[in-house]
């Protein structure tokens, strides 16, 4: 469900800056549920998965190395008409491989599932 109807149905009436927070809220929501659908993380450690907007994906994780140094690692994912392409940590974009794609798509079918289930029909219900 796009944001901008559940802004309409859940604060009519209210100033922009509650809408700004209330889409943040909503995405740092969708984001850690995003990031539960890779199973347990290590103590110390941080996941999230989650869509920006109709053509881009974002997985980050933080994790803490054998030697106690916290790592991070985050990779945009751009769908494009050409095909989907991905940055990591700042770095150029590449290609997937087909079967990357095959996995993204997967995962995006699965958040899709979580956040509609846990976050928008719980609402839209009320």
């Amino acid at each position: 469900m796009p944001l901008k109807k559940l802004f309409k149905f859940a604060t009519p009436g209210t100033d922009e800056s509650k809408e700004a927070k209330l889409y943040r809220d909503l995405l740092r929501h969708e984001a850690r549920i995003g990031g539960e659908l890779f199973g347990p993380l290590p103590p110390g450690g941080r996941r999230e998965f989650f869509c920006l907007d109709e053509h881009t994906w974002v997985w980050h994780e933080e994790w803490i190395d054998d030697h106690g140094n916290r790592q991070t690692k985050t990779t945009r994912y751009d769908i494009r008409p050409s095909g989907i392409v991905k940055a990591q940590d700042g770095q150029a974009y590449q290609s997937v491989t087909p079967e990357e794609a095959k996995r993204l798509l997967k995962a995006a079918k699965l958040y899709e599932a979580r956040i509609r289930s846990e976050i928008y029909e719980p609402i839209l219900q009320q």
